[in-house]
This record gives structure tokens, sequence and C-alpha cells, in this order.
């Protein structure tokens, strides 16, 4: 028997053909122009070798002896449901009792399902909270550097993405769009929550049309889509602030700047002037300056500079720009630089930041918001900077800078993680696994055994979004979407919520923490609310039987013409910013007054610090890969098909290539003071020399017998370090690696992680 039903993902709508039971393929909604290719990996992970069947237990921490051998290292064994929970509500318990709440983590850090109601975060959150509460952490891996440093400048960061100029008054209104980070098409695959319609490829091809001329400033050719015909302006890693004072060295040496602008809309410029004339420091910003660090002759950043200055120019800096040493800067500077033209609340002018984080940034947005869980409230009030969980770990009860004051790390006992996956998003992974030995108890839940799974003293196999009935219905889009239940949960994973049922059950809470709702009443109850949301914007949805059987619901946009920060151009007064002076922060006192070693009081280039260390003589860059979202589903057969002989593919320039006796296609070992791991090489001149390109997300596969625990699948953070981009905002760096390459001669390993780890049956239980 066959039958066709949707499903919803971060990636996009599908449409599942389930054959007998079992899901056999997905595919792209038929009404999507640019379905991803991403829903290849569904059918072939969910039944895959690396599928979690049965709860395990790591076998030294059930035998007692847990630093017999570490975690990552260890067998499992497969045990009962009742044995597990039983565990799991007696180390609750014990640590409650003798630590306090605090000491529970809740490192429920992920995109996990794109479902309202079956969300991995949400449902672990509201568990814990009708238990007494959890230390959890703050922000995120993808922009928390501008989470935290925009408010200072010109507001909150999330609520400018979704004021993002629409990419149609781009087609329409823009002469020249300046790119730094490039706007990867792969990115705007993705959308966390989900996204109906791919509609990046259509703008794209509307603003080529129109003649929009378009400029990417990134060691990446193809960080741009050819439909845009961008010119490249290659930069080295961690130079893009020094280009961006190159250029505005130019606008004020040769007044291109907009003095009436600097004077009514902003306030410290000023300040800036001193450093940028080099008055403050004797160090001109020129463009021969600013070619010393990027690469760029000085000659074509005079040029790029006056074409800027002379067209309605937008300004775009993208997420990845921030994820590197001192990532605060570049995206203050681009502010500053966007200030210095004066377009900023134009149509098609000024500067976004966060264009392709995601598909439907200046693309879409929600009219009204859906209906959710609610997770209660969280009587503990500690928290971490969500790229510190290695340093918390290391370092119970220290103290760190966070936002200009100091804080105290908790002492975190247990650690519970579902819906993510630390080692891909992590950095240094070598340290990650380190600090993961210091708890007394991590519970994992996970579908597959990733290597947090592998690094969990209980792990419970949990169902899939494909697995158990929801609806999808993004963050940032205007689509709702059926999320059938498509077939059962294979071995004895489960359903998260009926986990944490019993387990609440056991720990007397059922009733807080289910209101005796079953999980399908749960998600009636949620789309009620969804129902009565849309109606308070005249949007009639139908109830809940008859959404189930049709098809995607999509929402009228609310903004299709929408310009950033137009009400503020019209009138500053009226519609003040909601920084101290209501204006843009060229110069911030607030960030002044924190004195602070590695963020200024207003915009400063401070080179990469593997630069001055000496790491190594190529640059890494790593960045969302095109066959997975992050690390799901890596184990897929989308995924698996661009790996070269089972390893990433790295991209490295010819000359470079060359240099090394490497050749396309040959295996080759990256290596730093931080760790090494193998890669296939694909030798293109899209990346510019001397530097490399790794995507992320390959599980990683450490081999603890050889050097450094070399990884042998390719994932470039046993090679990134963990120092963060600043004390303000302690965001994660990933782009700041320098590594050494070399080709591979020795005996290539077996990929091991898309399998099961040794697993051992629990007396009693059989094979």
């Amino acid at each position: 028997m066959t039958t066709s039903r949707l499903t919803a993902n971060h990636w996009g709508v599908g449409r599942a053909q389930v054959v007998n039971g079992r899901i056999a393929s997905v595919t792209g909604h038929p009404d999507d122009p640019d379905p991803s290719p991403i829903n290849g990996n569904i059918a072939s992970s969910l039944n895959g070798r690396a599928r979690i069947l049965r709860p395990a237990i790591r076998k030294s921490w059930l035998e007692g002896n847990r630093t017999a051998k570490p975690r990552g290292r260890d067998a499992f064994v497969e045990v009962s449901w009742d044995h597990a929970l039983d565990q799991i509500a007696s180390e609750v318990q014990r640590v409650r009792g003798d630590h306090g709440n605090e000491s529970i983590f809740a490192g429920s850090y992920g995109w996990s399902s794109a479902g309202r109601f079956h969300h991995a975060q949400s449902q672990l959150k509201r568990f814990l909270n009708t238990v007494g509460g959890f230390s959890f952490s703050e922000g995120n891996y993808s922009y928390n550097a501008a989470l935290v440093m925009m408010p200072y400048i010109v507001g909150p960061f999330r609520q400018h993405v979704a004021q993002a100029t629409r990419w149609t008054v781009i087609a329409d209104h823009s002469d020249l769009v300046v790119m730094f980070g490039g706007m990867a098409k792969r990115n705007t695959q993705v959308s966390d929550g989900g996204i109906a319609t791919h509609r990046m490829q259509d703008n794209m091809r509307k603003c080529a049309q129109n003649g929009v001329e378009f400029v990417n400033i990134s060691p990446l050719r193809s960080d741009t889509d050819p439909v845009l015909k961008a010119e490249w302006m290659p930069v080295h890693p961690g130079s893009d602030t020094a280009l961006m004072l190159g250029l505005a060295f130019v606008l004020w040496s040769e007044d291109l700047l907009d003095h009436a602008f600097l004077e009514r809309y902003c306030v410290g410029f000023d300040h800036f002037e001193a450093y940028l004339s080099g008055k403050a420091d004797g160090i001109p910003k020129t463009p021969e300056w600013a070619a010393g660090y990027t690469g760029c002759s000085a000659n074509g950043i005079r040029t790029l500079a006056r074409r800027m200055a002379k067209s309605r120019c937008m300004i775009s800096v993208a997420a990845g720009v921030q994820r590197a040493d001192y990532g605060e800067q570049p995206l203050w500077m681009a502010v500053t630089l966007a200030a210095m033209l004066g377009q900023i609340g134009l149509p098609g002018g000024g500067y976004v930041i966060g264009y392709g984080v995601n598909g439907n940034v200046g693309n879409m947005e929600r009219l009204f918001r859906w209906g959710s869980l609610p997770q209660g409230k969280n009587p503990v009030e500690n928290y971490i900077p969500v790229a510190m969980i290695a340093e918390m770990l290391l370092n119970p009860l220290g103290t760190y800078a966070y936002r200009g004051t100091t804080r105290t790390f908790p002492d975190a006992r247990l650690v519970w993680w579902a819906g993510g996956n630390p080692f891909h998003h992590h950095q240094d992974l070598g340290r990650l696994h380190d600090a993961f030995q210091r708890p007394e108890t991590v519970i994992v839940n996970d579908l597959n055994w990733t290597a947090m799974a592998r690094h969990a003293d209980i792990v419970l196999p949990v169902a899939a979004a494909q697995e158990r009935e929801d609806f999808g219905a993004g963050k940032s889009d205007n689509a709702l979407v059926p999320m059938h239940k498509l077939a059962d949960a294979p071995g004895e994973a489960r359903v998260e919520y009926d986990i944490y049922c019993d387990l609440a059950a056991r720990l007397g809470t059922k009733a807080a923490f289910s209101e005796q709702r079953s999980s399908l009443d749960w998600v009636k109850h949620i789309w009620k609310q969804t129902q009565a949301s849309g109606a308070s914007h005249g949007v009639d949805l139908p109830d809940w039987e008859a959404f189930q059987a049709g098809d995607v619901i999509k929402i009228p946009d609310p903004s299709p013409n929408q310009v950033f920060l137009a009400e503020f151009r019209s009138d500053p007064v009226a519609n003040p910013l909601p920084t101290p002076s209501g204006r843009i922060e060229i110069y911030s006192e607030t960030l002044a007054s924190f004195d602070l070693p590695d963020c200024k009081g207003h915009a400063y280039f401070f080179p990469p610090r593997d630069l001055q260390t000496g790491q190594g003589d190529l640059y890494l860059l790593s960045g969302q890969p095109k066959t997975r979202l992050h690390s799901q589903l890596d184990n897929g057969d989308y995924s698996l098909s661009y790996k070269i002989k089972g390893r990433e593919p790295v991209l490295i320039h010819p000359e470079d290539a060359a240099r090394r006796g490497v050749s396309d296609g040959d295996i080759v070992e990256l290596s730093n003071a931080r760790g090494r791991c193998l890669a296939g090489a694909c030798v293109t001149d899209e990346i510019m020399e001397g530097s490399i390109f790794l995507w992320t997300g390959a599980w990683w596969d450490p081999d603890f017998n050889a050097p450094q625990f070399r990884d042998r699948h390719g994932n470039p953070n046993v090679l990134t370090h963990d120092l963060r981009t600043s004390s303000l905002s302690q965001s994660p760096a990933s782009h700041s690696a320098r590594v050494s390459l070399h080709r591979f001669e020795g005996d290539l390993p077996d990929i091991t992680v898309h399998d099961a780890p040794t697993l051992y049956s629990e007396p009693g239980r059989g094979s």
C-alpha cells in the first residue's frame, strides 16, 4: 500500500511517499518554485543504521564505576523504558535535593522539529519547570554578536531582522548591493520553524533583470548565486571591518559623506572621525592601510567607495561575518558606513544585517503569532551565554564577563540535551569532549547516535517529526502546514511528550505537566489558539479535521513593501530608536563606560587572533552546507552523495593545492594546535588563494588512537578556537581559525559514526 502525505521541515514542505507503513521518500511540494533537495535525507536517515532504537545507559555509569571509561568512548547497555525512566527520576531528585535546581542544566539548543507542539526545547523546559526549574543558555550560535551588540547601536536585532527591507523593494529601487559575506543560496533554503515557499531565487532573478549590481565581498565566489552576476571582491577572513574602514576613509577624505544625516540621525561621529583619520591613534585608516589586512587593492577600495556614494546603495552583512574574532565590530562599522552614506530609511538604501541568515529575511513575515506550548515559569534565574557550555562545565562557579557585568557559572551536575548536537555547533571539540567528562549525569534525547548521544549516560530514543501528529508554522513564514504521522517510530522509540508524562508521574507532577491532555489534545489546543489569533486579524482558519485533510494554508503578507527604518527617517523625534539618545549611536557612551579591551566606544579593527599567533598558513572558513541543515540527518542519502570517499569536501585553490601536491579527490589532513581532521579535496578557483572552505555538520567521528583524536569525517570544529568574539557578547568565533593542510598518505580509516556504538543487552532483555 502506497500513500502520499504532507510533512514540514525547516527546509520546506515535503510530500512523503509511504510504502507499507515505511517512509520511502520525501520530495518538495509541487507549488514551491525552488524546493530544497535536503528532503532527500529524511527517509534514508530515519531508516538508517545509526537510528537509536531502545533506551540505553552508558556501561560504566550503569555499573557504578562512572569514570572507568570516558564519555564518548564507552559502550552502552540497552535497557527497558522503566529502568531508564527510574534512573532519570532518581537522578533529578538527587541533584535537586543535594545541589538545587540550578545544578540542572537544560542544554537543549538546536532546531529540532518544525512542529508547533513537538518541539524538543519547549517540551524539555516545560517538564523541568514543573519540577523546580533549571539553568539555561541565552542567545544563539547563528547571530549572537548581533543579538547583544545591536541594541546599544540601533535597537533589538530580532525586530530589525523582521523589519528588513524587502527584496522586491531592492529590485525596484537599488542600484548597488554590497554584500559583506555574500548571500549564499544554501542559507536561504532554510528557516527556523519552516519555510513553505522558497522565494529568494525569484527575487534575486528580478534584481538581476532590473539591472541591480552586486558586489560579493567574501573569500568564496560561490557565496552568491550565479543569477546575480556579482562582482567578486575576495577578502581575507576577519578583515571586513578593515575594509569598511578603508571605504569610510575615502568617503571622509573626499567629502562624499552626508553631513546632514549624521547631524540629525546619529550621535558620536566626532569620536569615530578621530579614529578614522588617525588623530586618535596615529594610524589613518586609508585604503592602503586596509589593503594590508584584506588582500584587496587600495585602488579597488577607492573605486568601490565612490560607486557606493553615487548609487542608491544597500549594504548587506551576512551572519557569518560576525561569527569571527571581534565579530561585533563589522556590525557596528556597517551601520557607521551606511550612516555616512546617508541612505538609511530610503527604499533600496541603507543597511541590513542578516540577509541570508534564513530564507525569509527580506522575503516574508507572518501576519500574526501562531499558538504554542507554554513552557511555564522557570524559578531558576542563572543562565550562560549560549557559546560558553565548555567553560561552564570546566569552571563551575567561576566568574566571567558579559554585557559589562561579572556573572557566575552554575555548578552543572546534571546536563540534559534534546533536539541538538553541540558536537556540531560548538568550537574546539577536543576541549568540549573534555568538558563533558565533568557532569555527574548527562541525558540525551535523540533520533540517531550522534556524537552528543555518545557522550550521554542515559540515551532516550525519540520519534521523528514524521512519526507523530503536529502542524508546521515558521517563526517568520506565512504558511500553516499539516504534519501527518507518516509511520510508526522504529524499535522502542517514543514521542517525547509521552516520555515526560511518564517521568512526571514518577515525580508527582504529571497533572501540572500534562494538564490532563494527551499529545493530540495539545496539538488541537494549539491549533485553536492559532485559529483565534487568525480571526483577530481577519483570517478564517478551518477546524482541525478540515485542516489536516487539506493542503498548505498561506496567510497574506503583512508588509510587502517594507523599508527598514523608514519611520525613523521620516521623523526621528516622533519615532526615536530604542537607544539612550534615540538616534543611531556611532559612538556609545554605554559601551565606552564598560572599558572593555576588546570592544571600544566606536567601531574598531582588531586583527584575528590566529593571524597573530601563527596557528597555520591557511584561513579556514566553515559554513552552512547545502546538503543538510547544520548536522541534521548527516547520514541521509543526499548528504552522503556530496562526500568524497566518505569525508566532507574541503574547497582549496589550485595554487594552494599544487604547492602541497594535492589533486582533486585526494584525502587531505587539516591540522593546528587544537586538532586535526580528514576531508576530501575539491580543487577550485571558487575559493581565494590562502583560504579553504569546509562545510559544517559532519558528525564528529574521532579516532581516539590517532594524534589529537583525529576526526575521520571532516568536522571543522575540531580546528576552531573556543575564545569567542569579545567579553561583551561572548559569542562564537568559528571563522577565525588558521590551519595547515597536507595530503593524507596513510590507510584511510572507516567512518564509524553512521553506525551505532557497541551495544549490550540488559540481562533478561535478550539480543
